[in-house]
């Protein structure tokens, strides 16, 4: 078993839904639009029929983009990717950070190690969650402080500000978020 990326065909539909709704359409809209039947758009959208090269085409005028653009936005049938831990050098306790998530996901997640700028303040559109694996943190989320150690969890909803800062040497904690692309909340007056 070595270190590989599962390359399978691309599932088109999301992108298309994720299209069509952007564009506020309805699929009655979209087959006028592109002759193609309300429920072949439907079976196109759930994945479970794969439009031919025309029909993408037809598809992508109706909605105002192309083939390539809808097929770029697309999201693999199936993939596994795995992120092998990077070794530490000797004495190496410098903070950083490490993607855990390779590529354009739902989800970014990344790896935390030592202290962080405990001024910056950050603040994500999207749902996240704080995990920490070693040491312990303090968080500060709408005025109020939280402090985790090993094993405990922060959730914050899309939106909230906060900062945090490592309170012990060599922590390290695991932050996993919806990716800003995914409009995964209802944009807030701010």
């Amino acid at each position: 078993m070595g270190d590989h990326k599962e390359q399978q065909p691309v599932r088109v539909g999301a992108a298309v839904r994720r299209r069509r709704r952007a564009l506020e359409l309805t699929l009655a809209v979209v087959a006028e639009r592109s002759g193609l039947s309300v429920p072949f758009l439907s079976q196109v959208e759930n994945d479970r029929a794969r439009p031919s090269s025309t029909s993408l085409e037809k598809l992508a005028d109706a909605l105002r983009t192309t083939a390539v653009e809808l097929l770029a936005a697309a999201d693999p049938a199936a993939s596994v990717d795995v992120v092998r831990a990077e070794p530490l050098a000797e004495g190496d306790f410098d903070p950083r950070t490490r993607a855990l998530v390779r590529g354009h996901h739902q989800l970014h997640a990344s790896e935390f190690t030592g202290d962080h700028d405990a001024g910056r303040e950050l603040q994500h559109r999207n749902d996240e969650l704080m995990y920490v694996a070693d040491g312990a943190v303090e968080i500060e989320a709408e005025g109020r402080a939280y402090r985790l150690g090993r094993g405990d969890t922060l959730y914050l909803t899309g939106g909230v500000r906060h900062r945090w800062r490592a309170t012990v040497p060599d922590t390290r904690i695991i932050v996993v978020a919806v990716a800003e692309h995914i409009e995964a909340v209802q944009n807030k007056a701010r």
